[in-house]
Parts: C-alpha cells; structure tokens; sequence
C-alpha cells in the first residue's frame, strides 16, 4: 500500500481511537474479553503502522520527515505541526511496542477493566503526540493530556495509598508544566518582537538573538517541566510513590516511556533555543545526574520493597541520560539516547516480571520471599536475565548506553566519568542483592511454596523483551545509523552560537569560561 499520500504521523498517533471505541462498545459482554481483545488489536494495529516509519526513515538528513502542518489558531500561527527525525523516530517505535505488551501482560486486571483498556490507549495517543509535535503550543497540550489518564490509572487502580502518590505526581507535573508554559509564551512574544508576527514553530526559535540573562530565567522554566519529568535530583521525590502505587502497567508506561520527555524536551525545545544558559549551567546539570547516579544507587540499595528498589534504580539510570546529554558531544548524546531506549526495554521488563508475581504473592516485600528459584523456575530466569542487563552486563542492552554516556562525560571532565562509573558497581550490588534475596536460599515460606510458574501468556509477554535487549546489546548500529545525522545536528546548532555568547559570559561570569572550555571538543 503507498503511504506517500496519507498522513501517516497522526494515522499512527490517533490509531488508538479504534481500541477505545471497541473498548467502550464491549464493555458488558464476556465478562470483558472482548474490550480487552479490541484493545490489545487495536495496539497492535498501530505499532504495525509505526513499522513503516522504521522502513521508510531516511538517516542521511536531519530534515524534518513526514511532515504534517495544518493551521490550528492562524491568528497566532499556531498549528497542527507534526513531523519525524532522528530524536523521536526510536519513541514511537518503543511506545508502539511496549503498549500491547503491556496490554497484554495486564490481562487479569477485572476492577472497571473496559477503563483501564480506555486509559491506557488514551495514555498512547497523548505519549505518540507528544513526541510528534513540532508547534510548542501542540507539544504542550499533548504533554497534559498524558497527565491525565496516568493520573487515574493510578489513582483508581493503585495500591493502599495511590491517593497521596497521585497528588503528589500531579503537583510536581502540573507546577513545572505551568513554569515552562510561561516561559514559551515569554519566548513566543521576544519571535514577535523581533519578527513581527507570532510563531510558536520551534524550528524558527532556534538561532533567535536573546539576551543571555533573558535565556538563563527561559531555559529556567522549561528545564522545570523537563527535570520534574526525567525526574533529576532533587525532584525525583514522586518517582518511587507514582511506581510503588501505580499498577503493573502504570508502572511500565511510566518507565518506559513518561520519564523520556524530559531529555526529549531539553534538546528538542530548550538548548537549542537557549544555548548561553546551556553553557552557563551544564556543570551543574551534570553534577546532580552525577548525585541522582550515586544517591539513586545508595537508596536503592536499602529498599525493602522490590518496586521501590526498581524505583531508585531508575533514579540513578536516568542520571546517565541526563549526563550523556549535557555533555554535548557525539559520544554523550548517542549514549543518553540509545539509553533511553534501553531503559524503556529492560526497566518495563522489569515492572512486567515484578508485576506478575506480585498477582500471586499480593506483596512487594522482599523480606517475604527466598528460595522463588525452586518453585517459579522461569520467573527466576527473566528475573536474573533482566537484572544483568539493568546492571550493565556486556553483551546486553544496558551497557552501550552506560558507556558511551561515561565516555562523553569523561570527554568533558575525567572525573565525571570516574565518578559515574561508581554507579554501575552500585547498581550490581544492589540488583544481584536483590535477586540473591528473592530466588535463591532455603524454601522455607509457606506463601512461596504454593507459588505457580508463569504461564504460556507471561512468557509471550517478556520474549520480545529479551530478543530486543539481546540485540541491541549485540548490534546497535541500526539504532545508530538512524540517529547520528540528527544528533550531530543538534550539537552543531548549539555549538554554533558558543563564540557570541562565550565573550558575553567570559566578561560576566567565570564560570562561563569553564563551562565554554570544558563543552569544546
């Protein structure tokens, strides 16, 4: 079929309308199934559409691919404005992946469950939608839409306390999202005074002459909505309440996909826009994902809870992203991208096998367990086999971000990368800890000997999982050769501007002559 004349972004980003109709149409009959099976096919369809992005991406230009651009509000040239490149090409392929996976893997949820089919697909269109949008007004929209259906999958399908977690994930979302919608208006009314019209096209903002003191408080307030999301040290307080309360799939989603918009939106929609204040604050940046690496380890390693473990676990990983981000090199940015992939992999993996016991067991405890190997043999297997990769064993996915983030870091300053290499030793203590706890030791719980292996349906679930983090843990150029154009265009443009504002910032600020001097290649 030609897809050259079809609007093939917002085909796949709307796809999930037809889940939640079907969803919505079966709610009553066979105690469910068929809301579950519409769902699940209608995911299904969309990641088959998304496959085409995959087969027809073209890797030698940062160009914008696949463009959709309609007016929306022409008063403020603000428009439907879709398109596709190297940054956000792997996100709709892994949101379009993990969806019926997690679908299925959620499969006994029986409390509103027509609804939580519902949820979770509006859920995938705000996530597709976000990655998609190139009007920043479009991107902000989407960007609160996701909030809404992650907020009830939590707060009505939760545990004992989902209350007080959603709250909590709602105000630090909704306070940073309101930071960063002041600063894009702010930034939208400087394009009009220098343009005379309205654009909120982040592809004109980039390259715009703004006073350096203005781009510090700007940059400020879009890295709030961004910081908050990955989340960074010291925001990151929501994280392990939102996975602790959240169910299974809530808890995928938010692994695998919600915590990516944050490095998304900075190299997307703010260091482009605001590089003086990318050279005057990457220090610190990268000094606290250097603190969320080591801290996110150390709390994670006393967590009597297996999902606040995994919780603290992602602290930490996301610290690598953020690091291989700010430092703005080759090396760095394909690390902290690639990562993001493979954290979405194999910490959704994760949550899937933690979830699927809990089902059995109804407990996070890990005090509760021991001996799981004798009576779950295959649990025992993904859950060691997930964890080597989380730890960063070579050969499997983990590494190849980890290190090429460490190794971009070092490019910066050599103690970045000594002291993010701690991290993985951490990560190995606490996750081969955890296994250790949890399988293997005496038999001796009445509530582990009565436990029942997976079944044929857990296993579908997580196969998938293991090909992909075997894969690119053994082959990343695909990933690679996709993503280098666009991301040695990015740097190129923030780097473009480095002469005019390192003179501003050398007579200001002595930290900017570091900062300069440390970003240079």
């Amino acid at each position: 079929m030609d897809f050259s004349a079809l609007p093939v972004l917002s085909l796949i980003v709307f796809s999930p309308i037809l889940g939640i109709a079907l969803a919505g149409m079966f709610r009553d009959e066979g105690n469910g199934i068929p809301a579950r099976v519409g769902a699940l096919l209608s995911s299904g369809i969309t990641f088959l559409l998304s496959l085409h992005l995959w087969f027809n991406f073209d890797s030698s230009t940062a160009d914008l691919q696949m463009v959709e651009r309609l007016p929306w509000i022409p008063q403020f040239n603000i428009d439907y404005f879709l398109g596709l490149d190297g940054l956000n090409l792997f996100f709709f392929l892994i949101i379009n992946f993990i969806t019926p996976l997690t679908l299925l893997g959620s499969w006994n949820v029986k409390k509103r469950n027509w609804q939580f089919q519902i949820q979770m697909l509006f859920l995938q269109i705000g996530m597709l939608g976000c990655f998609a949008a190139m009007d920043v007004v479009l991107f902000y929209v989407f960007f609160e839409v996701m909030l809404v259906p992650m907020y009830l999958l939590i707060g009505i399908w939760g545990g004992s306390n989902r209350l007080y977690a959603t709250i909590k994930f709602f105000i630090y979302t909704m306070l940073g999202s309101l930071l960063m919608l002041v600063s894009l208006l702010y930034t939208a009314n400087i394009y009009l005074d220098l343009n005379g019209e309205w654009s909120f096209n982040v592809l004109d903002w980039y390259g715009m002459d703004i006073p350096s003191e203005t781009q510090f408080w700007l940059f400020i307030g879009f890295a709030a909505a961004f910081a908050v999301k990955i989340p960074l040290f010291p925001l990151h307080t929501w994280l392990p309440d939102a996975h602790y309360e959240a169910p299974t799939a809530g808890s995928v989603q938010l692994a695998a996909v919600l915590l990516k918009f944050g490095p998304y939106g900075f190299l997307r929609f703010a260091m482009p826009v605001f590089p003086a204040a990318v050279y005057e604050l990457t220090p610190i940046f990268m000094v606290l994902a250097l603190i969320g690496i080591i801290y996110g380890g150390l709390v994670a390693m006393v967590q009597p809870q297996i999902k606040r473990l995994i919780a603290y676990s992602s602290v930490a990983h996301m610290g690598y992203i953020v690091l291989g981000l700010f430092a703005l090199n080759i090396q760095g940015l394909s690390g902290s991208w690639i990562q993001m992939i493979n954290h979405a992999i194999v910490t959704g993996a994760l949550f899937l096998v933690v979830g699927m016991i809990y089902e059995r067991t109804h407990t996070q405890e890990i005090s509760e367990y021991g001996g799981v190997a004798h009576t779950m043999p295959k649990f025992a297997v993904f859950l060691v086999f997930f964890s080597l990769a989380s730890v960063g064993l070579p050969g499997l996915n983990g590494f190849v971000g980890e290190i090429l983030a460490m190794i971009g870091a070092a490019r910066v300053n050599i103690w970045y990368g000594i002291l993010a290499a701690f991290g993985v030793l951490i990560a190995a203590i606490y996750m081969l800890w955890m296994v250790q706890r949890v399988l293997f030791g005496p038999l001796t719980k009445e509530l582990v000997k009565g436990l029942n292996d997976f079944s044929f349906r857990e296993v579908v679930v997580l196969v998938p999982l293991v090909f992909w983090t075997i894969f690119l843990g053994v082959y990343p150029q695909p990933f690679f050769g996709r993503i280098e154009v666009s991301i040695n265009h990015y740097i190129e443009l923030i780097k473009s501007q480095e002469p005019r504002f390192a003179q501003d910032e050398a007579e200001s600020s002595g930290l900017a002559k570091f900062v300069v001097w440390n970003l240079g290649d």
